[in-house]
């Protein structure tokens, strides 16, 4: 991008992020200008329908055609907040082909496509910057494009979905049932009217696949980050784990495992001390664990518009003071070509509860059916509810393969009533950091 005393930027995009932007650029000029010497401004917004009323931005900025800020020469940034995969994909790869840079928070595009943008970018010796995909105003992205190169990383794990973190909250804090923590997740703005991608764990493993990418030099798509979301976790799991001076979270986890990587997003057990335990509300944080830093933590609001938008100005401001020599760093190619660890071969320590017939002889033909794959149980609550009773049981740190197949064993048990759904206790396996 050639300096120039004056930006101008295409919109892709206004809703709740995109008029934040447009409004933050506006309020904060002089002091962007300060901090990059340049002028920055919108001259054209991306919307389906341009002839509709809306606040904000004068209505001669508004188009329905993309090709009319792709041709004006005068743009030299591009800031996609469409979403989704297409047509995101189209307008950002023909933004590059064109020489421009370009800002994103789409991390459904970048989960999938983000090493052939980067390649792209760099093939074009231009910018894409993506701060805003990952945990709202947490620069974490910048944290391990910049700060972490000579870190030797060797884990990434953290909340990373506010929606989901906020249930999780008002479920332990009010004893909540899960749809109406949900219901009152949306009432509050936390929460889409469809909330699938939150609650299953899939928006999770998009901004886990981009960290893990990023922090470890190699390709991770958002097909290879398996994820277990938190429509299963009940109120009595979450009063169980209190009693057992632990706290349910949605956790995404990267990790290093003998040159090989594995990157995952389930519901876990942490202790109540851990300080990931409380991160409450719709907030997020990442801990960075590698040989020459122990351990940091980076925390921050995850959700709103306005932290969003934040993170995409911050991005703006990045690209325009680095607009004359963008060097290696903005180019985060896949060199190390890493190999997956298998899930299965995961140590990991389980929680499980389970209601069973209340009569004698059970826990023994339970135990039985664990100890049959070399699984053993650390300690045991038992409740009794009239006929039957609810058991509570964690396990001793084992491998995941073994633990599925005595689970698979103990299932088939008359005893049994419940379906088996385990909960991984966070912080005490043993495999391979």
């Amino acid at each position: 991008m050639e300096p120039s005393e004056k930006i101008n930027i295409g919109l892709l995009g206004y809703g709740t992020v995109g008029s934040n932007v447009y409004s933050l650029l506006e309020e904060q000029a002089a002091e962007i200008k300060k901090a990059t010497g340049a002028s920055i401004s919108i001259n054209k917004i991306l919307v389906r329908d341009p002839s509709l009323p809306r606040a904000g931005a004068p209505p001669e900025l508004f188009t329905g055609n993309f090709e009319d800020i792709l041709n004006d020469a005068a743009i030299s940034i591009v800031v996609e907040l469409i979403g989704g995969t297409e047509p995101a994909f189209d307008f950002v790869t023909a933004a590059l082909e064109h020489g421009k840079a370009v800002v994103t928070a789409n991390k459904q595009l970048l989960s999938r496509q983000g090493f052939y943008l980067f390649r792209l970018a760099q093939d074009k010796k231009t910018q894409i910057s993506f701060e805003a995909s990952v945990a709202g105003a947490i620069p974490v992205i910048k944290v391990l494009r910049e700060s972490m190169v000579a870190a030797g990383l060797k884990s990434i794990y953290g909340i990373v979905n506010g929606t989901t973190n906020f249930i999780l909250t008002e479920m332990s804090r009010t004893g909540a049932r899960y749809h109406d923590a949900l219901a009152r997740a949306q009432e509050w703005g936390y929460a889409e009217a469809d909330p699938s991608e939150d609650i299953n764990g899939k928006d999770a493993a998009a901004k886990m696949a981009i960290l893990a990418s990023i922090a470890f030099h190699t390709n991770v798509g958002l097909d290879d980050v398996a994820c277990t979301g938190i429509e299963n976790v009940s109120r009595l799991d979450i009063a169980y784990a209190r009693d057992l001076g632990l706290a349910v979270k949605l956790l995404g986890v990267a990790r290093l495992y003998q040159d090989r990587i594995n990157v995952r997003v389930y519901p876990a057990l942490l202790k109540q001390d851990h300080p990931l335990a409380s991160v409450s509300g719709a907030y997020n944080a990442v801990f960075l664990k590698g040989a020459a830093i122990d351990e940091i933590m980076l925390s921050g609001p995850g959700a709103g518009g306005m932290e969003t938008a934040s993170a995409v100005v911050s991005d703006i401001v990045s690209v325009v003071a680095r607009r004359e020599s963008p060097g290696f760093l903005e180019y985060p190619v896949a060199y190390r070509g890493l190999e997956f660890f298998p899930d299965e071969e995961v140590v990991s320590t389980f929680y499980l509860r389970l209601e069973v017939e209340d009569e004698p002889g059970v826990l023994a033909a339970i135990a039985s059916a664990f100890g049959k794959h070399g699984v053993s149980i650390q300690s045991v609550i038992q409740k009794g509810r009239g006929a039957r009773a609810e058991l509570v049981m964690v396990f001793h740190p084992v491998k995941e393969a073994r633990f599925a197949a005595a689970i698979e064993e103990a299932g088939r048990l008359e005893v049994i009533k419940s379906t088996p759904r385990p909960i991984r206790v966070e912080g005490n396996h043993g495999g391979g950091e």
